[in-house]
């Protein structure tokens, strides 16, 4: 979709308007005393809180003033149809049970997407103050300590590689079984980091990233930032992963084929 110059300084504004007002309505919460939480599931734990959906009513409002003929897929209230052709794919909180834990690697995923995916990203930790923003030729983060441009790293071999994953367990038995398969052969792995080893990885400060079971709004802001700074991201058979489902984001074209073939073998 072409867009003027209008819209898309329409949307940066919109977006960031949309994550100061979610990073406001998160830090009320985070490590703010013992927080009730509800259970997605009937069998596991996939909690959600007065924080996630405060959150996203927070963005929602933004966009019902800023940007009405735009869609939204939100987590947590789901689809708004509208006649733009652009969708705002919306995580209030990615990573709530980290929220709910105190550990400060959840964030806050927002997402412009047309028909063909992802076109601009933002990932923004409340907490720590940082903020990750990628497309429309824009690939940058801000935080307390600096603002600079992001970039991947460049390495191509994945016995120098870190990889970073949320979970130990992966997905299924046979997602878990793949991804050690290229666990065995990098030099680091490390888990727990939900959003921000996407923010880490378009930073150049890992390598790689690989997860399953991801829903879209999991997955489209980290897919814009990513891209910005040079990264590949696709799903385990190297097709578009803005649907979620199996991702593997690689730094580099090198390292993702590297990955790719081990995770297509098993």
């Amino acid at each position: 979709m072409d867009l003027s110059q209008a819209d898309i300084t329409s949307i940066r504004e919109t977006a960031e308007l949309m994550a100061d007002a979610a990073r406001r309505v998160t830090l009320q919460y985070f490590r703010g005393g013992e927080l009730a939480t509800e259970n997605k599931w009937d069998e596991g734990f996939d909690p959600v809180t007065v924080a996630d959906r405060e959150a996203e009513k927070s963005m929602r409002a933004i966009l019902a003033e800023k940007r009405p003929e735009d869609s939204i897929l939100g987590e947590e209230f789901g689809v708004t149809v509208g006649t733009s052709g652009l969708t705002w794919v919306l995580d209030p909180i990615d990573g709530t049970r980290g929220f709910i834990s105190g550990t400060p690697t959840w964030g806050v995923l927002i997402a412009v997407s047309d028909e063909n995916g992802p076109i601009f990203g933002v990932i923004d930790q409340p907490y720590i103050g940082e903020r990750f923003r990628g497309g429309f030729g824009l690939a940058k983060m801000q935080g307390p300590h600096w603002a600079r441009g992001l970039g991947v790293s460049s390495v191509s071999r994945l016995s120098d590689a870190t990889l970073f994953t949320t979970f130990p367990e992966v997905g299924t038995f046979e997602e878990a079984a793949a991804f050690r398969e290229v666990e065995r052969e990098v030099k680091l792995t490390r888990y727990g980091m939900d959003c921000y080893a996407y923010a880490l990885l378009a930073a150049g400060q890992i390598d790689l990233v690989i997860e399953a079971g991801l829903q879209p709004y999991d997955i489209q802001a980290p897919i814009a930032v990513i891209q910005a700074a040079g990264g590949v991201v696709t799903d385990w058979k190297g097709e578009p992963a803005h649907n979620g489902g199996r991702v593997l984001a690689a730094a580099t074209p090198e390292l993702h084929a590297a990955a790719l073939l081990l995770l297509s073998d098993a």
